[in-house]
């Protein structure tokens, strides 16, 4: 979901958009499996219509906790970054989000444990001078590459102000 241009400021340009990387699904797929194998299998089981009507409205219940809403979280969920800010945003009925000025990152990094290496996605680590010292968005898709243009963009942030007291 890429973030609204209304939220956007007069100059301001979105350089990357992104969600956490579908890993973020496989849990609620398997439970998808194993749900309704459970309810397959309780209705070969079980002769008793009133019993199956029963496990698959649980089963269905099960669905919706589990794979829907989980599926529905990570939908919604953004991280923006632009030539100013980097911007997140998550949550289905009660909407969350945090901005940061690139003004008050301090620290970019990343980690990479095997799996992430496998499936190209990583752990963002941005400190800044905030009362929360270090935000973590985990599962970014070519979190390498998203560290790199972040990177540059502080580079030029900082690099231009540099530039701006020297010419003065």
């Amino acid at each position: 979901m890429a973030i609204s241009p209304k939220l956007l400021n007069p100059g301001e340009r979105v350089v990357v958009s992104t969600r956490t990387h579908p890993k973020a699904l496989l849990v609620p797929l398997l439970a998808l499996v194993i749900l309704l194998a459970v309810g397959v299998a309780f209705q070969v089981l079980v002769d008793h219509g009133t019993s199956q009507l029963v496990v698959w409205a649980l089963v269905a219940a099960a669905i919706l906790w589990f794979v829907v809403w989980p599926a529905l979280d990570w939908r919604m969920a953004s991280y923006t970054i632009t030539n100013r800010r980097l911007i997140t945003r998550h949550g289905i009925l009660t909407r969350k989000g945090h901005d940061i000025p690139l003004s008050r990152i301090s620290d970019v990094a990343y980690e990479l444990d095997l799996i992430d290496r496998m499936l190209g996605c990583g752990t963002l680590v941005i400190s800044d001078a905030s009362t929360h010292g270090q935000v973590l968005l985990p599962d970014i898709p070519r979190v390498e590459d998203t560290q790199r243009r972040l990177n540059e963009l502080l580079h030029e942030l900082h690099g231009g102000a540099a530039n701006l007291e020297e010419g003065h």
